[in-house]
């Protein structure tokens, strides 16, 4: 790994960003002593250290955390003149890195898929975690996420349908439990749970005629994956509560049963979000092209709560 000041900068911040010499070197394509050569360099040049290392962990010194603060704009600024440059390409190039939930990309994978046969040049890394991050800082151009959820300071593009939320559970749980017509009836049946990403629980919400409910279920099993979920309701071994967008298939085949749905009304779909400054990625650019084409997508705007 031939090293110059802007190399050894990259490799910082990679380190900062995984908390991992392996993990960051697989992301910047070399090797991990040759990562970790970089960040030695720069080290020794500025006479502190910037990571604290044990053999299970990687976290940054004081130093090294001020120093990643004050570095990630210029950085970034730098990376903004490069894509400008980059910009009179005849096809977009680079790699575009996005954040989203696993759900999410699930949902949007044919259009990054179509991306991807069109712009064979650009190179996309996404990411998958249920945690909302600052993409700005964790090093990402862009996220995909439910428009709820997008932070104010962004540019959303929405795309897709409004969404709703589905009670469901097998016909044979429902022959064997009589079928709840409030939600406060859910507290008599065996729910599966939800543990959001922050390690709280998940209440599950309901609207209707401007009356609100949130009802802290109970049951067996409390997960924090929705495919885990539906795996589990298909199973039979309660009620789930997850989105059309997971479940419409098992309707249609009458696997599952929705109860309910005049308690739960539509929401914003999904959205893809991006930092609202001045110059926008050739490849990003290219992405939100492919979305307004195929996904069905309103013009962008700032997010709202």
């Amino acid at each position: 790994m031939k090293t110059s000041g802007l190399t050894e900068l990259e490799a910082v911040m990679a380190v900062a960003r995984h908390r991992s010499f392996r993990a960051a070197a697989n992301d910047m394509g070399v090797s991990t002593s040759a990562l970790s050569h970089a960040v030695a360099a720069l080290e020794a040049r500025i006479g502190v250290r910037l990571f604290n290392r044990t053999t299970r962990s990687v976290s940054l010194s004081e130093a090294g955390a001020q120093f990643v603060n004050s570095v990630a704009p210029a950085l970034s600024t730098i990376q903004t003149a490069l894509d400008e440059a980059g910009s009179f390409r005849d096809s977009p190039s680079g790699t575009l890195r996005i954040n989203s939930s696993a759900g999410a990309v699930h949902r949007v994978m044919p259009v990054l898929i179509e991306f991807s046969r069109r712009y064979p040049d650009v190179k996309l890394d996404i990411v998958t975690e249920g945690r909302l991050i600052d993409i700005v800082v964790e090093g990402f151009d862009a996220g995909i996420r439910l428009r709820e959820s997008v932070p104010q300071d962004m540019i959303a593009v929405p795309f897709g349908d409004q969404q709703c939320f589905a009670v469901v559970a097998t016909p044979a749980y429902f022959s064997r439990h009589k079928p709840p017509r409030t939600p406060d009836d859910l507290r008599k049946h065996q729910c599966i749970r939800t543990r959001m990403p922050s390690g709280k629980m998940f209440h599950w919400e309901f609207e209707r005629h401007g009356q609100t409910m949130r009802v802290d279920v109970d049951g067996p099993m409390t997960l924090d994956d929705g495919a885990l979920i539906l795996e589990a309701v298909r199973s039979g071994v309660g009620v789930g509560y997850l989105t059309e967008w997971d479940v419409h298939k098992d309707l249609e085949a009458g696997t599952l049963v929705r109860v309910l749905q005049a308690w739960t009304p539509p929401f914003d779909g999904l959205a893809l979000y991006y930092p609202g400054r001045r110059h926008i990625p050739a490849a990003l650019r290219a992405l939100i092209d492919v979305i307004r084409e195929l996904a069905d997508v309103k013009s962008p705007r700032r997010a709202r709560r």
